[in-house]
């Protein structure tokens, strides 16, 4: 079987977990090396980030994009995860508020803010994932720690049912859960996260996003290739290098190649005639030249052991 290497843009279903997708591929594509870039919640849906191969090492890359969520939202009600799957721990009445309340409310949390984590959530306390401890009814309190929100914009308010949905774009280690639970504290009633979907992560988007069922398809036709995104679409805000073969070969060996410009970004990738990725690169000063971090095999020797 084909040996895949790259990024799939998939589209994740509700009520799967995010580990759930990283073991059905695994299983899928017979590939022990896969993994995601960026949590999401089971409840929540649309774009997850999946690297095969080679690719599990620019995860951390992807990882750092900025993200776009649409959430739905209910107010008067709180629970303990910050969502509707959650055990209800208070409600109270909703006071009168126009959209323009909502607005204002929501202009708040724009910028970098100090955002606390919900107890159920992946984040690890002592070596062990928050939820675990949760779940036993164990007390948890994660640190506040600074996100970045860059905009909110309030796509529908229905007073009638106190419900409302919004469109959030922001940096990563946001989570859109925090981000309701809070607003319904500054409001007074509580509220609590009814829908997420996730629509853009760095520049996948939803609209190009992969369907499991259709993955699986292609994996039974061997025909995933299609689906695949190459390594350097994870790196498209470190430095571009292009190598010769001489110096492709210096790279991996680990080898410095020389830089005599300063690079305006000091992380770079390098790049063959083949416009495959051989290396993550680092910028040292002093000796005016870039060092190999990370050596990649490339697509003409992939071919090469492919057709073994």
């Amino acid at each position: 079987m084909t040996a895949y290497h790259g990024i799939l843009n998939l589209d994740k279903p509700a009520g799967w977990t995010s580990h759930d997708v990283v073991a059905w591929m695994r299983r899928v594509l017979r590939e022990k090396r896969v993994g995601h870039a960026g949590t999401l919640d089971p409840m929540a849906t649309g774009v997850l980030l999946v690297c095969v191969g080679q690719a599990t090492r620019v995860v951390e890359y992807l990882t750092a994009g900025q993200k776009v969520y649409r959430a739905e939202a209910q107010l008067g009600v709180t629970t303990d995860t910050y969502d509707a799957d959650g055990q209800v721990i208070a409600t109270a009445p909703v006071p009168s508020l126009t959209a323009d309340d909502l607005r204002d409310a929501l202009a708040g949390f724009v910028g970098e803010i100090q955002q606390r984590p919900p107890a159920y959530s992946a984040i690890k306390q002592g070596g062990e994932a928050a939820y675990r401890k949760a779940r036993r009814g164990e007390a948890v309190e994660l640190p506040a720690r600074p996100v970045t929100i860059h905009g909110i914009e309030l796509l529908d308010w229905d007073p009638t049912a106190s419900k409302f949905t919004i469109e959030v774009t922001c940096g990563p280690g946001t989570y859109i859960r925090s981000l309701t639970h809070d607003l319904g504290q500054i409001l007074g009633c509580g509220a609590v996260l009814t829908r997420l979907t996730r629509t853009r992560s760095g520049q996948f988007t939803l609209d190009d996003a992969v369907a499991l069922d259709d993955l699986a398809e292609a994996a039974r036709a061997d025909d995933v290739a299609r689906h695949l995104h190459p390594l350097a679409a994870a790196l498209a805000k470190l430095t571009r290098v292009p190598v010769d073969a001489e110096q492709a070969g210096r790279l991996r060996r680990g080898q410095f190649i020389a830089c005599p410009e300063p690079p305006s970004v000091e992380v770079g990738y390098a790049v063959d005639a083949d416009d495959s990725v051989v290396a993550i690169l680092a910028y040292k000063a002093a000796q005016a030249a870039w060092r190999p971090d990370k050596v990649f095999v490339t697509n003409h020797e992939l071919r090469i052991m492919n057709d073994e």
